[in-house]
C-alpha cells in the first residue's frame, strides 16, 4: 500500500465567538495517500480553510495531531510549540507548497523573480523558474510585475512558484475561485496536468462540484459527520 503523503487523526478545532465556542471540527481522521488527490467540499464555514491550515502549521489542532513527511505534530499543548513552529515552517519552505485565493504575489518582484526567490528558498536552482512560467503558459511575461498582468495570469505566476519548489503535497484553498470561468478551467487543467506529471499529493478546497470530481477523493465537511469518498478509479482511501 503506498504511504501516507499526510494523515491526520481525531482532529478537533475549536474557536471562540461572542460568549460562545465554535467546534469546526470535531474528531477528524483521514489520510491521502502519495501521489493523490482530494477535494475538501462543504458550504461556507465547514471548515475547510481551517483543515488547510492545520495541514500546513498556520493553526494548531485543539485535539488529536497531523503526520507529514515523517514529523508528526500534536494538540496545542504539546511540550515544545517553538519547535513544533520551526518544523512546521521547514516542511512549508521545501515540502508543502501552499496556493491562495489572492496569489499571495511580492508585489515588488517581477513574476520571474517572484518564482526564483520560491525556488531559492525549496533549495531548488533558479533555472527553474522559467521552466515552470513557460510549462504554465506564461514564460514571455517573467520580467512583468503581478499588477502588470491579468488575475488569471497572476495565479498561474502562483502555481509556477509552488512547482518550482519541487514540494510533495500542494494545498490550494479555492486556486479557481476569483476566476472567471475560462480561465479557471485553464488553470485547473495546469494545476491537475502538472499535479499528475510530478507525483505530488494535492488537497484542495473547493465550492465548484466540476473541480471537486476532478480529484481522486472527495471529503465532503458539510456534515457532522464528514464523508470521505473515492472515485471509480482511485485506490481506497484509508
Amino acid at each position: 500500500m503506498t504511504e501516507p503523503v499526510i494523515r491526520v487523526t481525531h482532529l478537533s478545532k475549536r474557536f471562540a465567538g461572542a460568549g460562545d465556542t465554535v467546534t469546526v471540527l470535531s474528531e477528524l481522521s483521514f489520510s491521502l495517500p502519495d501521489g493523490g488527490s482530494l477535494a475538501l467540499t462543504g458550504r461556507s464555514g465547514s471548515g475547510k480553510s481551517t483543515l488547510l491550515n492545520l495541514l500546513c502549521g498556520l493553526e494548531t489542532p485543539d485535539q488529536g495531531e497531523v503526520q507529514a513527511f515523517g514529523e508528526t505534530f500534536p494538540a496545542a499543548g504539546g511540550r515544545s510549540p517553538k519547535a513544533a513552529s520551526e518544523r512546521w515552517a521547514r516542511l512549508r519552505r521545501r515540502d508543502i507548497g501552499v496556493v491562495f485565493q489572492d496569489a499571495n504575489l511580492m508585489p515588488a518582484l517581477s513574476l520571474g523573480d517572484n518564482v526564483r526567490f520560491r525556488a531559492r528558498l525549496a533549495g531548488q536552482t533558479q533555472a527553474s523558474s522559467a521552466h515552470w512560467l513557460a510549462q504554465l503558459g506564461i514564460g514571455e511575461l517573467a520580467d512583468r510585475y503581478p499588477d502588470q498582468v491579468s488575475g488569471g495570469q497572476r495565479q498561474r505566476a502562483a502555481l509556477a512558484m509552488v512547482f518550482a519548489m519541487k514540494p510533495g503535497l500542494i494545498l490550494a484553498d479555492e486556486p479557481t475561485g476569483s476566476l472567471d470561468h475560462h480561465t479557471a478551467d485553464a488553470v485547473a487543467d495546469s494545476l491537475f496536468s502538472l499535479q499528475q506529471s510530478t507525483g505530488c499529493g494535492l488537497i484542495l478546497a473547493t465550492h465548484d462540484p466540476a473541480l471537486a470530481a476532478r480529484c481522486q477523493y472527495r471529503l465532503d465537511l458539510g456534515h457532522d459527520q464528514p464523508v470521505l469518498t473515492a472515485s471509480s478509479a482511485a485506490p481506497s482511501p484509508s
